[in-house]
């Protein structure tokens, strides 16, 4: 049953990230961690404590951390750049293009405060278009996890994948849900529950509202299918196409515009194997705005009503189908 799913306790992403690469640091000498200036929100004292010499201080310089996170792949290490998402991704798109995509270093970028959760910051600081960006990019992996427990893990884990990685994550306290001990896998999507009626894909926090939105469906009689897409790219297709076939329809979730998301990722896998009714929930070619994270993902359409509405939408379309 999906109301069998309930979190341990309720931890920021962000503070997952900040014990994974203590740990990856740990477990790889390696491992070294940059920061624009945002040490205290990355969650890096532990690190910088144990490793002071593995960590580079670049200042308010983003661009500049691109490119000597770059360099420092030349000698072997492993550097996590650290800043807000928006500064990870839309600031310096040309230098993670040109110095880190095309080259194929083995760069880990790490962004936090990610997507509408950011909250009162506003619109300026919530970026809802990075994934986009980042999974155009050849050769860069790009991995959204939905909580603590497996935002730590995926932090740990990317140090292993020779190539660049984009890691994003989030500001606020939200359900962790996932096993502590889990092994995070690359390119493996999560089956939380399985179901025959519908399938909802979600990534990120959307992750647990789709369990709650599953919740909902289950009590109106509904069997669901609910599916962890914590790495949008490599996209695990294999289980995109099983599921579908199965359920034959689906709702997309996730903390991002549904221009290039991935809603998008899994429509194309869709339309090449298993067309069948897809509705998206996510920001409709919208910036955001201040406000507390509950308060805009209701205003957005990223609330539990509105993945339960998306999806009795599918399974009507279904129907008719």
């Amino acid at each position: 049953m999906v109301k069998d799913i309930q979190p341990l306790n309720e931890k920021e992403t962000r503070a997952g990230f900040g014990e994974g690469i203590l740990e990856a640091g740990r477990r790889n000498p390696n491992v070294v961690a940059l920061t624009a200036d945002l040490l205290g929100s990355m969650k890096l004292q532990a690190f910088i404590k144990e490793f002071p010499d593995r960590f580079v201080q670049v200042g308010i310089a983003e661009a500049n951390m691109m490119g000597v996170a770059a360099g420092l792949t030349i000698g072997g290490k492993i550097p996590y750049t650290t800043t807000f998402a928006n500064f990870s991704t839309g600031r310096v798109y040309d230098q993670i293009r040109q110095s880190i995509a095309y080259s194929n270093k083995n760069v880990k970028i790490c962004a936090s405060h990610a997507g509408l959760t950011l909250g009162e910051d506003g619109a300026t600081h919530q970026i809802l278009e990075d994934i986009g960006m980042m999974k155009m990019l050849p050769g860069m992996a790009v991995v959204v996890p939905c909580d603590f427990n497996q935002t730590k893990a995926a932090t740990i884990a990317i140090a292993d994948h020779e190539g660049p990685v984009y890691l994003r994550f989030g500001r606020p306290k939200w359900p962790n849900f996932t096993p502590e001990d889990q092994k995070f896998e690359l390119g493996k999507a999560q089956i939380l529950h399985e179901g025959t009626d519908i399938t909802l894909f979600a990534c990120g926090h959307l992750v647990w509202i789709a369990i709650e939105a599953g919740k909902v469906l289950e009590e109106r009689g509904y069997s669901v299918e609910i599916i962890n897409i914590h790495t949008i790219k490599p996209l695990d297709e294999a289980a995109v196409i099983a599921s579908l076939t199965k359920t034959g329809c689906a709702v997309t979730a996730e903390e991002h515009n549904v221009l290039g998301g991935l809603g998008d990722s899994i429509a194309q896998v869709a339309a090449r194997h298993v067309p069948v009714p897809i509705e998206y929930v996510g920001t409709n070619d919208t910036f955001g705005e201040s406000g507390t994270p509950k308060e805009l993902l209701k205003k957005y359409g990223l609330d539990t009503d509105h993945i339960v509405a998306a999806a009795e939408k599918a399974i009507q379309r279904k129907k008719k189908a």
